[in-house]
């Protein structure tokens, strides 16, 4: 009966080619806004490391009490004492504080253009590297050794590699950062995770990915600024450009990131952590209970709710104009149902059931929404490729067209038009057979 039913919604759907064109047009247009504003949606959201996020965790500590807290969160970041006395202790499998920084390189003496390239990049520990399965075209990255001795030692990325040293093998080489010279350990394959999860407040998405990584506790020393965000308490200065202040603030600017293996392991660090507050706590610093929260990566990337405020408010608008599409395309499926009355009182009387009208008008929504479908999957690529005109390129290139895009934007114009259909074939298999076959 389904080739039937399907040969009897062709027909239909021939005789009328005006009103099914605007049918699967409208369809298609409502599908595709909402299903492009999903794409950007996705890529924003996407879990930027899979293989690795659920071991990744970032260990929050509440440095500054209730009266600061924003919904009982403690802050996103860590102060230098903190962040410091995480790393001495040393309880995660591998570990990093990160700050920003932004400085600038030379180029060599062959090159035309001397002026100073400035760089985005982070001072962070050498377990950052392997913890992160950060790539590498040639070299690694720093020894513990190299840390404890706050040696001038650098990665750099594979676009800074290029414009000073045209690209090759630079490892062993050195580079002028800021006037000071330091020897390239490893130079980064073309790395920009996005969100660039590693950074708590810096901004999470960016068109390049970071220049160059330094090592903290050498950073620290020769005062590299933190080029990142931070926030302080309420009523404390914010000591700004004063980087020794800073250092000794309860002001937070420091990410976190640690690697624990296994459940039994998060366990512990949990624990450890309320006990170092505790600890905080019994010596003065602390005037609280602990307030701590250590969430794996995507749990943590969740609670920042990186979308950004207006996004989610244009994928609402567009998900709206689906709805709205959708009660068009159920006025003009009743309207065109409710005029093929006489057909079908003929087809009741002649021994038809309500199930097989109804079946008839949904296999013939079907159709429509497939055809509305297959336009929408044309009109959601074109919006996904516009969506540079009017969002920021660091937006608009997370948004991409795959096949399960393509597969859930055919399944969802067919299932929408499905339930469009519902209320006219409802009404259309309710028609009484006998007001159509009374004698004129």
């Amino acid at each position: 009966m389904f080739g039937y039913y399907l040969e009897l919604a062709v027909r239909s759907l021939r005789r009328s080619p005006g009103l099914t064109a605007l049918m699967m047009l409208t369809i298609g247009f409502g599908v595709a806004a909402s299903m492009t504003m999903y794409a950007v949606v996705r890529g924003l959201s996407a879990d930027p490391i899979p293989w690795k996020s659920s071991q990744l965790f970032v260990p929050q500590i509440d440095s500054w009490g209730p009266g600061d807290r924003f919904h009982d969160e403690p802050p996103d970041a860590l102060d230098y004492t903190d962040a410091m006395a995480l790393m001495r202790q040393h309880r995660a499998t591998r570990q990093s504080a990160i700050y920003a920084i932004s400085p600038s390189a030379m180029p060599n003496s062959s090159s035309r253009n001397r002026s100073p390239i400035a760089l985005d990049g982070y001072a962070v520990y050498g377990e950052f590297f392997p913890m992160l399965d950060v790539p590498f075209h040639y070299g690694h990255g720093w020894s513990d050794d190299d840390d404890a001795n706050q040696l001038p030692v650098v990665v750099i990325g594979d676009r800074l590699n290029r414009q000073i040293f045209g690209g090759g093998n630079s490892v062993g080489r050195t580079i002028d950062i800021d006037n000071r010279d330091y020897r390239i350990v490893g130079v980064m394959r073309d790395w920009n995770p996005q969100p660039r999860f590693f950074d708590v407040k810096g901004g999470y998405y960016s068109i390049d990915g970071p220049d160059v990584f330094l090592p903290f506790q050498h950073s620290v020393a020769i005062h590299m600024i933190n080029a990142g965000w931070d926030g302080c308490r309420k009523g404390t200065p914010d000591p700004q450009g004063d980087f020794v202040e800073l250092q000794h603030s309860d002001c937070v600017w420091i990410a976190y990131m640690a690697e624990l293996g296994d459940a039994a392991a998060v366990r512990r660090y949990r624990q450890y952590l309320d006990d170092y507050a505790s600890d905080q706590q019994k010596a003065g610093h602390f005037r609280w209970a602990p307030n701590n929260r250590l969430r794996d990566l995507p749990a943590f990337l969740d609670v920042e709710h990186l979308v950004p405020g207006n996004i989610r408010v244009s994928q609402l608008v567009a998900i709206g104009l689906l709805i709205v599409c959708l009660v068009n395309t159920m006025g003009l499926l009743l309207a065109k149902f409710l005029r093929r009355s006489g057909e079908i009182g003929i087809r009741r009387a002649l021994g038809a059931s309500r199930a097989a009208i109804h079946a008839q008008f949904l296999i013939e929504a079907g159709v429509i929404g497939i055809g509305g479908g297959v336009l929408g999957l044309l009109l959601t690529g074109v919006g996904v490729l516009c969506m540079g005109q009017v969002l920021s390129s660091a937006y608009a290139n997370r948004a991409h067209v795959d096949t399960s895009l393509l597969m859930l934007t055919l399944l969802t114009a067919v299932i929408s038009t499905l339930l469009a259909g519902m209320y006219p074939t409802l009404r259309a298999s309710r028609v009484p057979p006998a007001w159509h076959l009374k004698a004129p």
